[in-house]
């Protein structure tokens, strides 16, 4: 065996031992893929187990980083790269302390996740049901860690946003008011397992989940910060807080200052296009008159709940015809769509997607939220689905999922900035896939450009610029035509997310850079099917090893030799 050899087996191997630690850390996410469904176990949120994590992964990207990629293969040295780029996020969110002060009724909270996460665990057979019964019975520890974290959280100034806390007080009472409907409960097992676990239901799990609501409301919503400081830059140490969740969720050094910028500039160079779509759609060119149409004028709202859900099924097999026209790769794996289960609806974005569990038991899911239809808009549907589903997330994460030659965490992980990023981009190229049924519908695909480029003006407005939530709301009502419904849901997602709203914009800026670079250097003989395989076809990744792999495509096509 050469020393290539050897060192290419060193990377694959540092590549499973991060995966194995970020499953350990939080061991809900295998099992929603479809992996080590009989592992029992639920997130460490414990500062200890925090603190272990982050040693382990910086050790993790020591080792791959002391690795010379001139001994390695073309492909091994693009997983290096991922390695060390991934490690390191892993110890930098550690120092964030996000558990701390994240609580919310969105799905990124503890709370929230379990009620998310545990219902889409896979389970089969006796082994598969016992680990699901023993991770509910290990729901009260769970709560009572996160319950101390906050408490640690509060006494060190951490404290979460009082109106979120509030919202996830009442998620909880929700839940706890609906046994009928625990979403706990919806797996199909035997009728003794049956029976053991409404038992673990009503003499443990609501218990815990009553305790720590108790929390909520007796200990932390009282030193809750207000509207007007609900960013994390009025936290201690904020400010690298912030630049921190930036550059994880980019996957660049790109400032805040830089940021804010980039969404006010793309904010104004959207002028135009609303000029022409609202002359054909409402007659006027005019901006302001074009935004209140489309916010208050009844025509752009739902019927009903299944008008909304009916017209994102047919987008989506609609997309799904089209796609080979674009793809050579295509996904493999269907794409069902549902709406958004009642209990989360409320706190739950317009749309939002779950990737297929790797051992074919679940398909991927788009989720379309009903709540409250009749006040949703009407020209989001088809541009959500785009991006929700094909030929946007499902597409890409199903395709990552089929790309067995890879690493494991090359299959599985998704830097945001990269899958948002796609998600944005197909946004457009629906557009250029002639897939838009009309100009109203064309005309949500500018409407979520502008949220967005919003995105990076009200995130950076919060949390680095001081910003209120009140002012924060305002920017979006005057630069966006989104509902009252939609600018509250998003502005509460991006105080509970820090810096996850701007992986959109910049990694949809980034593959549309990468596309005109080929174009440009390939000219006649860039083939764009070509480029969509080769942007898929290497799994997701940070945006700088994107550029790297983009870089050896061009130089493939041009001097004959096919390269990834």
């Amino acid at each position: 065996m050469t020393d290539t050899q050897v060192t290419d087996t060193q990377v694959t191997e540092l590549a499973d031992e991060l995966l194995e630690l970020t499953f350990d850390a939080n061991p809900l996410w295998p099992t929603t893929l479809g992996l080590r469904s009989h592992l029992t176990g639920l997130p460490d949120h414990s500062e200890s187990g925090e603190h272990a994590l982050r040693g382990a992964a910086l050790d993790v990207a020591s080792r791959a980083a002391a690795l010379d990629p001139a001994t390695l293969s073309t492909e091994d040295a693009v997983t290096r790269d991922i390695v060390v780029h991934k490690a390191h996020a892993v110890a930098d969110e550690v120092t964030t302390r996000l558990v701390e002060y994240t609580v919310t009724d969105l799905f990124i909270a503890p709370a929230a996740e379990l009620l998310t996460l545990l219902p889409k665990t896979t389970v089969t057979d006796a082994e598969t049901t016992d680990a699901y019964l023993t991770r509910l019975a290990a729901i009260p520890d769970y709560l009572a860690d996160v319950a101390e974290r906050h408490r640690a959280g509060v006494a060190a100034g951490r404290t979460p946003v009082a109106l979120l806390t509030r919202a996830a007080i009442e998620h909880i009472d929700r839940y706890l008011t609906d046994p009928a409907n625990d979403p706990l409960a919806g797996q199909e097992l035997a009728a003794a397992a049956a029976a053991k676990r409404e038992r673990l239901l009503a003499d443990v799990v609501r218990p815990a989940f009553a305790a720590y609501r108790d929390v909520l409301a007796d200990e932390i919503v009282e030193h809750g910060r207000p509207p007007e400081r609900a960013g994390v830059g009025w936290l201690p140490d904020g400010e690298q807080t912030y630049r921190t969740l930036c550059r994880i969720h980019t996957t660049t050094d790109r400032t805040p200052a830089d940021l804010h910028q980039t969404g006010l500039d793309i904010i104004a160079a959207l002028t135009e296009e609303y000029a022409q779509l609202g002359k054909s759609v409402f007659g006027t060119s005019d901006q302001r008159e074009i935004f209140a149409r489309m916010t208050a004028d009844p025509a752009m709202r739902w019927r009903d709940a299944e008008e909304l859900l009916d017209s994102a099924k047919e987008a989506v097999a609609r997309a799904e015809a089209a796609a080979p026209d674009w793809f050579g790769r295509v996904a493999d794996t269907p794409c069902a769509v549902e709406p958004v289960p009642a209990a989360d609806a409320p706190g739950a974005p317009t749309a939002m997607y779950l990737w297929p569990s790797l051992d074919g038991t679940r398909p991927g899911i788009y989720f379309a939220n009903t709540d409250r239809a009749t006040e949703r808009d009407r020209f989001l549907s088809e541009v959500m689905a785009f991006h929700e589903a094909v030929p946007g997330h499902h597409f890409q994460l199903s395709i990552a999922q089929q790309l067995t030659e890879l690493p494991l965490l090359r299959r599985v992980d998704s830097p945001t900035a990269y899958a948002e990023g796609w998600g944005l981009y197909t946004e457009r190229l629906a557009d250029e896939m002639g897939l838009y049924t009309s100009d109203t519908y064309r005309l949500g695909m500018l409407a979520v450009d502008s949220m967005r480029a919003g995105r990076l003006v009200v995130d950076t407005g919060l949390h680095a610029k001081g910003w209120s939530r009140e002012r924060a709301m305002a920017f979006l009502r005057e630069n966006t035509p989104m509902s009252a419904l939609e600018i509250a849901n998003e502005i509460n997602r991006y105080i509970a997310y820090p810096g996850q709203a701007l992986s959109y914009m910049v990694g949809r800026l980034e593959i549309v850079r990468q596309r005109a670079k080929a174009t440009e250097r390939l000219g006649a003989a860039f083939d764009l099917r070509a480029f969509h395989d080769t942007l898929l076809g290497g799994g997701a990744l940070p945006l700088a090893v994107l550029d790297q792999l983009i870089d050896r495509w061009i130089a493939g096509q041009t001097d004959g030799v096919s390269r990834p």
